[in-house]
């Protein structure tokens, strides 16, 4: 029998869950039969189960999504809505990631956009991938703010942003910016070119971003960061998801 010294002990040094296992074990005499071996593999194996739940649920928490509801598992692919499940597929594997690549999600509003960039979010974050959603506009104002501050921590932030191994821009190009917010997104573009990826939910095909850039050199340039790397997936549907399952209602 394990003494309660070894549980202080196991508990000092934060391994709780092992502590725990150990206890469970203790009291059932089913485990007595078993060879040491046997019983020390099922304690690491609820101590390293644990912290891989532990480091999940920091990687979700931090992402600061709307909703931790969305999953791909749960995607309909409704006739009308004409997803392509054979590149969500293969976007849920993650391989996108890993190299780099960015997802262009189109379509009106309601139709699911911000549902599935945020189960993509997900699946990257169970990948543990450090994820992070942002609204474009709280992402300008988050810089613009940074640089006008005199102590501003412009290069603090983008440097935060840099690390970031997929980051979700909801609302992109929503509505029209002006030069020196575009030339805020680009630095941020340019900073994350290569390193990581970005997932843009946006109304507007690409070819329309112009317009919503203002300066055509800002705009071509940012288009030349994101476009050529990027997975376009148009999201159609006859009815909205609010239309379809209410208001709060699944993507799925």
């Amino acid at each position: 029998m394990v003494n309660d010294e070894t549980q202080r002990k196991l508990r000092q040094m934060k391994l709780t869950s092992m502590a725990n296992a150990l206890e469970a074990q203790e009291s059932n005499p089913e485990y007595r039969s078993m060879n040491f071996d046997d019983r020390f593999k099922l304690l690491v194996d609820a101590a390293y189960a644990s912290l891989q739940s532990n480091r999940l649920n920091r990687l979700i928490k931090s992402a600061n999504f709307r909703t931790n509801e969305p999953c791909i598992a749960d995607i309909n692919y409704l006739p009308d809505r004409k997803l392509d499940r054979n590149l969500i597929q293969r976007l849920a594997t993650g391989t996108y990631i890993q190299e780099h690549h960015n997802v262009i999600l189109m379509g009106a509003s309601g139709n699911g956009k911000t549902w599935l960039a945020t189960a993509l979010g997900i699946e990257a974050c169970h990948q543990f991938h450090k994820v992070k959603y942002v609204r474009l506009p709280e992402l300008i104002d988050d810089l613009i703010v940074a640089k006008h501050e005199a102590n501003g921590d412009f290069h603090k932030i983008i440097e935060r942003y840099k690390k970031v191994e997929l980051l979700i821009i909801d609302e992109w190009l929503l509505t029209p910016i002006n030069d020196e917010q575009a030339q805020t997104i680009l630095e941020l573009i340019e900073y994350r070119s290569q390193r990581g990826s970005t997932i843009f939910c946006t109304q507007f095909a690409p070819e329309g971003w112009h317009s919503k850039l203002g300066n055509p050199q800002i705009a071509d340039a940012i288009l030349d960061r994101i476009v050529h790397d990027s997975y376009k997936l148009l999201i159609q549907g006859d009815k909205s998801m609010r239309e379809r399952y209410g208001i709060g209602g699944e993507f799925a």
